[in-house]
């Protein structure tokens, strides 16, 4: 298809991972492990750890966090906007961290599960190319080029196998998903399709020169689409992010 040759030929390092559910041809694919600066893509991984860690009972669901002036970070999301002391639940954090892409619930879930725990998880659960090395907003860290990355094989795989129920099981993968079907940033994969009632289980990611999307498109015919880049011209690719996801959920 015309939109898989314009992502091939897209300025800049970008990789893509698509399949369609069910589909028993090969995924289509591009730099599908290549390593990218994850930005806000890294917080799937943490919630599938996050719900690994419930499952086992290593992470109760309901524990009260007081949020703290000191754990606010900037930009995306709702606490930081919050009053000081205002209390939310573990479930409370792992949803705005989709939902809203709240960086201060985000580094409050990376310390609760450590980086490790959630790099092992990854491992043990057969996920390739997810890294978590550090916090977000850690300046200090990432002028030492130390970065959270992802490839696009390891979301895609990631996201194929949460939609099919084989990833955590049925229950917990069908959790995430209602959570990521509730996803409130949608100017990318789902900017065309919402009006046509298409539903997206999705998550997006965004810093300078950076632009992700990642989900599971509800179309007639199902499919996983990961489209991630950096070092991009960011409005561009998105434009085309938007064109492919309406191209593939509307082919025959």
């Amino acid at each position: 298809m015309r939109c898989f040759d314009d992502i091939r030929a897209f300025p800049g390092d970008v990789g893509l991972y698509y399949h369609r559910l069910g589909d028993g041809a090969a995924p289509e694919l591009h730099n599908p492990d290549l390593p990218l600066i994850a930005a806000s893509v890294i917080k799937v991984p943490i919630m599938v750890a996050a719900f690994r860690d419930m499952a086992s009972g290593a992470l109760d669901p309901g524990e009260i966090v007081e949020i703290r002036p000191e754990m606010k970070k900037p930009s995306c999301g709702a606490l930081t906007y919050m009053h000081d002391g205002l209390k939310a639940t573990v479930m409370d954090l792992i949803t705005l961290m989709i939902i809203l892409s709240d960086n201060t619930a985000t580094n409050i879930m990376i310390d609760r599960l450590t980086c490790d725990r959630v790099n092992l998880a990854m491992a043990q659960l057969g996920i390739p190319g997810i890294c978590l090395r550090r916090r977000l907003f850690e300046p200090e860290l990432s002028a030492r080029g130390i970065q959270n990355t992802v490839t696009a094989r390891g979301v895609g795989t990631l996201l194929e196998r949460m939609a099919v129920g084989t990833l955590l099981g049925r229950a917990d993968d069908d959790r995430m998903l209602q959570i990521l079907l509730n996803q409130r940033l949608n100017g990318k994969l789902p900017f065309f399709l919402h009006s046509e009632g298409i539903r997206c289980a999705h998550k997006t990611g965004e810093d300078d020169g950076i632009t992700h999307d990642a989900g599971i498109v509800y179309a007639e015919r199902p499919f996983v689409l990961v489209m991630l880049s950096n070092n991009v011209d960011v409005p561009a690719y998105e434009r085309l992010m938007q064109d492919t996801a309406k191209a593939l959920a509307f082919q025959p």
